[in-house]
């Protein structure tokens, strides 16, 4: 039996999922238990690769603390769209980027940054080493 791709929008889904559940600082397991199913479902749900039915969403959304339409916010139309993280590729780049951990770590940490010139020198030195990055000079 041949192996169907993931739909794009079952993936953004478990990404929201995954951004929300780490702002909480909640784990696989507490989400698992909150909804009935072992933390291995709970990680089939992040990555995609299992559907999440309406009533399970309606579950999820409420131990996450957010309306359904937030696990949809920012997503794909439907339409294929090249992969990664750039500008260019994706509409959906900062939630993606916010699903993982360093995204979110680094989110967490600037934010904490009271200076706002301390904030732009970041910006400012994160994308010189983008620049540096793309055009093979790193």
């Amino acid at each position: 039996m041949p192996r169907h791709s993931q739909n794009p929008i079952d993936k953004h889904v478990g990404n929201r999922v995954r951004m929300r559940r780490k702002m909480l600082n909640m784990s696989q397991q507490k989400l698992g238990d909150g909804i009935g199913l072992t933390f291995q479902q709970v990680q089939k749900y992040e990555k995609g690769t299992n559907r999440v039915g309406a009533s399970r969403l309606q579950q999820i959304s409420e131990i996450l603390q957010v309306p359904v339409s937030f696990l949809f916010d920012g997503g794909p139309s439907g339409v294929r769209t090249a992969e990664g993280f750039g500008e260019g590729a994706s509409p959906t780049y900062v939630s993606d980027f916010l699903a993982t951990a360093e995204g979110l770590a680094l989110t967490r940490a600037f934010t904490r940054i009271a200076d706002a010139k301390l904030r732009r020198s970041i910006v400012e030195l994160v994308e010189q080493i983008a620049v540096r990055e793309a055009s093979g000079q790193a």
